[in-house]
């Protein structure tokens, strides 16, 4: 695995051990934290998790004071879930209870099918397997998304 920013390992320290002791449900880091959790060069701007709904509300109980109650994300009409933003040591933490997309049929859950676990610090971090990366990240469809799944393609 390349080097990764110090941002990437401070949030994972401070949030990863609360995550694996409070969800209840199954739970994985996606987007660019992923990616280079992965091994790919990218620079991280957020940790971003996929939980359940009820995890989502769960954490938004357990982190009142870290809550970013400002931020509104954008692609709205693109995207839906159960979200909140986290101000965290390194990074802010971003999580996506339930997400959804909206593509050509409407309305389609994001699943996660595959998952691995990359080890941070003696720290256990849930990602999606590669080719799991990159059918997400092309279902996004985004130029960022499309631009990091040509990166997992290419480790």
């Amino acid at each position: 695995m390349k080097q990764l920013s110090a941002a990437l390992c401070e949030v994972i320290a401070a949030s990863v051990p609360q995550l694996h002791a409070h969800c209840r449900d199954e739970w994985v880091v996606i987007g660019s934290a992923s990616a280079a959790l992965a091994g790919v060069d990218v620079q991280a701007a957020d940790l971003d998790l996929l939980t359940s709904v009820a995890d989502a509300q769960r954490l938004i109980s357990l982190w009142p004071s870290r809550l970013d109650v400002d931020y509104v994300p954008a692609g709205a009409d693109r995207f839906r879930s159960c979200f909140a933003r986290f101000q965290f040591p390194g990074m802010p933490l971003e999580v996506m209870g339930g997400l959804e997309l909206h593509d050509g049929r409407g309305w389609q859950a994001v699943r996660v099918q595959d998952v691995v676990h990359v080890n941070v610090a003696g720290i256990e971090v849930p990602i999606p397997a590669r080719d799991e990366q990159i059918r997400i990240l092309e279902s996004f469809g985004r130029p960022k998304d499309l631009a990091r799944a040509d990166l997992l393609r290419a480790l």
